[in-house]
């Protein structure tokens, strides 16, 4: 709303109105968290490649974030724009 309102402003409704405080976490730190868990973290992306002959290929890959290892899982290139329109189930 555009509203700049003091942290203790805040306080003092939730207050006023009978709400306590959020207990302080006991548990990790987000930075202690991820690096906990790094072992099963994957991250996904993809990239597209200009080739010198004018064509364009996507790249579809994960990378494990423990060893930073990358995984190529898929190269394609466009499809045909007669291959695209083709309804599905008419392709014999």
């Amino acid at each position: 709303m555009g509203y700049r309102v003091a942290a203790s402003t805040v306080w003092k409704i939730l207050h006023n109105a009978g709400v306590n405080p959020a207990p302080r976490r006991s548990g990790p730190t987000w930075k202690q968290f991820l690096t906990a868990q790094a072992h099963t973290i994957l991250a996904c992306d993809f990239f597209t490649v200009d080739t010198v002959a004018l064509k364009r290929i996507y790249v579809l890959f994960f990378v494990e974030i423990a060893t930073r290892q990358v995984h190529v899982v898929g190269v394609t290139v466009p499809l045909e724009k007669s291959v695209r329109a083709t309804p599905p189930g008419s392709i014999r």
